[in-house]
């Protein structure tokens, strides 16, 4: 079998796996962030037993893969593989007034992705923690300088001080999703570099922000208080 043949199989069969209602649902919510299979049982209401056989499915095509969460080990988080069919990836409708990036000490991934984000969106964006450190990690500002990314004299700030009823949450950490999962929120399950603490951690934390924002940003078009609160996905 020659490789055009293998590649034209291969295609094949990743649209067979898509060729289903629900498994091309369960892609859809995973275009925007990562997702426990709990909670996709909970936003598709389906048994467990058939979530498992689709997921199974989709794994099978490496459409998507799992992942173990770093706050609770027995759960893991489903996302999809960033270059299964990137000519597939639906395109969602997504409108927002303001973004604000979370994670649990508000220094070092939620203060990355905010800045990235005001680079490349002129949607507002702001970030906060669950549990505000004291500091920035100087990781992150060191990681920000790297890449010519300026994180200013920020300090953590709490969620409860920055939050406001219209804003959308983008969770970048574990910890924070798991405390919150609010309805319509999106998570990015972004390793913590502050545990490992090398220029490396750091680095590879900013590079997984950045293609995330990469992908999302152009897709989010801005709206008014007035026009819709919060965060809209059609």
């Amino acid at each position: 079998m020659n490789v055009e043949r293998m590649s034209l199989e291969g295609r094949a069969s990743r649209y067979a796996a898509l060729a289903d209602p629900m498994r091309l649902r369960i892609v859809d919510l995973l275009t925007v962030g990562d997702a426990s299979p709990t909670e996709l049982q909970g936003r598709l209401l389906i048994s467990s037993s058939l979530l498992a056989h689709h997921l199974g499915i989709l794994e099978r095509e490496a459409i998507i893969v799992r992942e173990r969460s770093e706050a609770d080990r027995r759960r893991t988080y489903v996302r999809l593989n960033d270059t299964a069919f990137d000519d597939l990836i639906p395109a969602p409708q997504l409108a927002a007034r303001r973004v604000v990036f979370v994670c649990t000490g508000n220094s070092a991934r939620s203060q990355l992705a905010a800045a990235l984000w005001q680079d490349a969106s002129d949607i507002p964006s702001t970030s906060a923690g669950t549990h505000p450190a004291d500091r920035i990690e100087p990781g992150a500002i060191a990681t920000a300088q790297r890449h010519g990314l300026h994180l200013g004299a920020n300090r953590p700030c709490a969620l409860v001080d920055v939050l406001e009823a219209d804003d959308f949450v983008i969770t970048v950490c574990d910890s924070a999703h798991e405390e919150l999962v609010e309805p319509g929120q999106l998570h990015w399950s972004i390793p913590d570099p502050v545990r490992d603490g090398s220029d490396a951690a750091f680095d590879a934390a900013f590079d997984e922000i950045a293609a995330r924002i990469e992908k999302l940003a152009p897709r989010v078009t801005p709206t008014s208080r007035a026009e819709d609160a919060g965060f809209a996905l059609s």
